[in-house]
């Protein structure tokens, strides 16, 4: 019991580590710039109340990256990843066409 227990505890410590690294590495991501071409692809704002409404009409007042199904953070988080900029993160305040709304 004792050699199960101790695996257990080792392993544990291990993951914990490695996810601590990881939320780290991408705490120090960059941030998607709007001019950044995929971001213009997807109308992406860093401020969801400066979407062009004309020219996403998909848009709706309320909608931003923090109540995304996509956003890869809490709502409360300032930054976030997000798996249409790999790698880079995109503020919970901001918007872009592929908005999914979280269940």
């Amino acid at each position: 019991m004792k050699s199960s227990r101790r695996t257990f505890l080792i392993t544990s410590i291990g993951v914990a580590s490695t996810f601590a690294l990881s939320r780290q590495a991408f705490a120090d991501a960059p941030k998607v710039a709007e001019t950044d071409p995929t971001a213009q692809a997807l109308g992406y704002k860093t401020d969801a109340s400066k979407v062009d409404k004309a020219k996403f009409a998909k848009y709706v007042a309320g909608q931003d990256c923090g109540n995304c199904s996509f956003y890869q953070g809490k709502p409360t988080d300032a930054y976030a990843g997000c798996p249409m900029f790999a790698g880079k993160q995109v503020a919970s305040t901001g918007w872009c066409s592929a908005y999914n709304k979280k269940a």
